[in-house]
């Protein structure tokens, strides 16, 4: 799942990358209101974050904008101004929801969740399946053949990314513009190291192995033929 955080305080800024990272998330993150717009237009993102109070362009203008271009992408503002109309103005410009500042980060990972839940297309399909591989969006879990397999936030999202994928292969480049949302190679084995650590945690113990190495293109998430 890949988020826009429109934030211009650096310290609240950098507190969200790191939680939403940490949680799972694939974050872009700007501190001006017209470049917000301009990614929030032009990128595929499940849900947006967005600060009230932002230089270029204002958070409830940006909404604005982006209803009346008909993007849907649920958002959640976030703001200091916490009375009932400052609430009511947010939602009819096009929020999906308001979170009043200071919070705490459990509550605002739940409303993601929850944006993301009944919101957009892409947020519509919770569980995924390859073969007796299943992994739930809404618990964060992944099983197989009734096994639970405990995974770390990068292996789920990597793991996620593939079954969004199956049958299909996915190169390096895929990879490291979708799960680790680089979009230059760092020329470090960072791929290799995941993959083959994701594949001993599903592949391990079981007799048809799922993930495979397609050599010289990349890997592809499929059940044995």
């Amino acid at each position: 799942m890949k988020l826009l955080v429109i934030e211009d305080d650096r310290e609240t800024a950098a507190y969200l990358v790191k939680g939403l990272g940490e949680s799972g998330y694939t974050v872009d993150h700007t501190s001006d209101g017209r470049d917000g717009l301009f990614l929030a237009t032009s990128g595929s993102y499940d849900a947006i974050v967005l600060d009230r109070m932002l230089p270029g362009m204002d958070g409830l203008a940006l909404l604005g904008a982006l209803r009346g271009a008909q993007i849907r992408t649920p958002a959640l503002i976030l703001s200091a101004l916490g009375s009932v109309d400052d609430r009511v103005k947010g939602l009819r410009s096009g929020g999906d929801d308001y979170l009043v500042k200071p919070f705490a980060f459990s509550e605002l990972l739940a409303r993601i969740e929850v944006l993301l839940r009944r919101g957009g297309e892409a947020a519509s399909v919770t569980r995924l399946r390859v073969a007796d591989l299943e992994l739930d969006l809404l618990t964060r879990s992944v099983k197989r053949s009734d096994k639970t397999i405990e995974l770390l936030p990068r292996e789920f999202q990597l793991l996620e990314y593939l079954m969004r994928n199956a049958g299909h292969v996915v190169t390096r480049t895929m990879l490291l513009e979708n799960v680790w949302d680089y979009h230059f190679d760092p020329q470090t084995n960072v791929i290799d190291v995941h993959v083959s650590r994701l594949r001993q945690k599903i592949d391990r113990n079981f007799d048809r192995p799922l993930l495979h190495t397609v050599r010289g293109a990349g890997y592809c998430l499929r059940a044995a033929e």
